[in-house]
């Protein structure tokens, strides 16, 4: 019964090996998820708005939209999502951008996008935390592109820059012209 502590711990400790010789030979990426949820259709949701910002939206409102539009998980505790913001408000003159504020309280990220100006043309609050296990999210910041009719295009899972949205997100909108 001793060893089995101490045969468990060997395999951790194996693992978290590989793991860190994989990133030093560049063969692991710790951002690349497994994402099922691409080339599917959206989940169904609905989502209440953030006070003082709209009425929230759901699936099918997404579904219904004729042009991209890319989804970011935010939250106002999040310090890669305060960073993002700048390019996010740059990015979302090109493309609307709607955000769900994941695992906050509705004040604090009603305040947080108010700040400095929203990027979001529409904003929610997945108050259950529902939502997000649905989409597949496992931290934040997260952003999916929705193409017309709510396929979903592209996942990343990190925060969101301009040099991103031009290597991966502009080449796929540019294949839907």
């Amino acid at each position: 019964m001793t060893a089995l502590p101490v045969a468990a711990a060997g395999v951790l400790g194996l693992g978290f090996w590989r793991m860190l010789g994989g990133m030093s030979s560049g063969g692991f990426d710790p951002h690349a998820v497994n994402a099922p949820i691409l080339d599917r259709s959206l989940p169904d949701f609905t989502l209440p708005g953030l006070p003082g910002q709209g009425d929230g939206f759901d699936s099918a409102t997404l579904r219904a939209q004729k042009e991209p539009v890319l989804l970011n998980f935010f939250a106002s505790w999040c310090i890669p999502c305060v960073a993002e913001m700048p390019a996010l408000r740059d990015i979302g003159r090109k493309l609307p951008i709607w955000g769900i504020a994941y695992k906050d309280k509705p004040e604090d990220a009603a305040r947080f996008t108010a700040r400095d100006g929203s990027p979001f043309a529409r904003v929610a609050a997945d108050r259950s935390d529902m939502a997000a296990i649905d989409w597949g999210v496992t931290g934040v910041p997260e952003t999916f592109l929705i193409l017309p009719g709510g396929r979903i295009a592209w996942h990343g899972t990190a925060e969101l820059t301009d040099d991103t949205f031009r290597r991966e997100i502009q080449p796929r909108l540019q294949a839907l012209r």
